[in-house]
């Protein structure tokens, strides 16, 4: 009854503003979460599906250059620069799908455990809220053997009622701000975990593709001098 109440908007309700308004930062972050969890994995995915391509073609760079001794040096600068992009890559997927694992556990373990809480402590307080009423309006009835018996067991049951409901109350509200604490400490391990395995991926990319070129270079130039010295001859 006092469900139906408050949702035709006739009920009096129960409000703790501090703790009503971090759950509802809760939910808002956890949605926000899980859409970072999904474009991560989505990335992840497509990050594999593209190192799986790149693999593939290092290896047909590779034939080329056996089947092709002219061009020998350039399918195998080739080749290898696509394996080694295709391992990093491989590397970075994987990194990302770490993340993806500690940002499932959580949003549906560690922040739907509160969650759950939550829904006990507001199925808590609306029974809280229905004695409160029950007791309030007996009250106001006239008093009588009968009313004052009523009234008397009615005041019990309120009281049961809002120790239990504080209780509810109280440990949510010490869950709420354990959450708030541990998810911070998560995500600034799982962030930075994140953004050094991007920025590991970059710079060993971009130092091995320098290091190939340069040696590609060094192998033409050797090309080239053989080439010279035999049309001397």
């Amino acid at each position: 009854r006092q469900a139906l109440a408050e949702r035709l908007g006739r009920g009096s309700r129960t409000v703790d503003l501090d703790l009503e308004s971090r759950l509802e930062l809760l939910r808002h972050e956890r949605q926000r979460y899980e859409q970072v969890g999904r474009l991560a994995r989505t990335l992840a995915a497509q990050l594999a599906q593209f190192a799986a391509t790149q693999r593939s073609l290092g290896d047909a760079f590779a034939e080329l250059g056996l089947r092709t001794p002219p061009l020998h040096v350039e399918f195998s600068v080739n080749a290898d620069a696509q394996k080694f992009l295709s391992k990093s890559g491989k590397t970075l997927a994987d990194a990302i799908g770490a993340f993806t694992a500690d940002m499932d556990t959580l949003i549906n373990k560690t922040m739907e455990d509160t969650l759950v809480n939550a829904r006990q402590y507001q199925a808590a307080r609306v029974e809280y809220d229905a004695f409160r009423v029950d007791l309030e309006e007996l009250n106001l009835r006239p008093r009588d053997a009968g009313t004052l018996a009523r009234l008397e067991r009615a005041q019990r049951d309120f009281q049961d009622q809002r120790d239990r409901y504080q209780r509810v109350r109280r440990d949510l509200s010490v869950k709420v701000r354990l959450l708030e604490h541990n998810k911070v400490k998560v995500l600034h391990q799982q962030l930075w975990l994140l953004h050094g395995a991007m920025a590991a991926h970059s710079l060993s990319c971009h130092a091995h593709l320098e290091q190939s070129l340069q040696q590609a270079m060094t192998r033409l130039r050797d090309q080239a001098v053989d080439s010279a010295s035999f049309l001397e001859e």
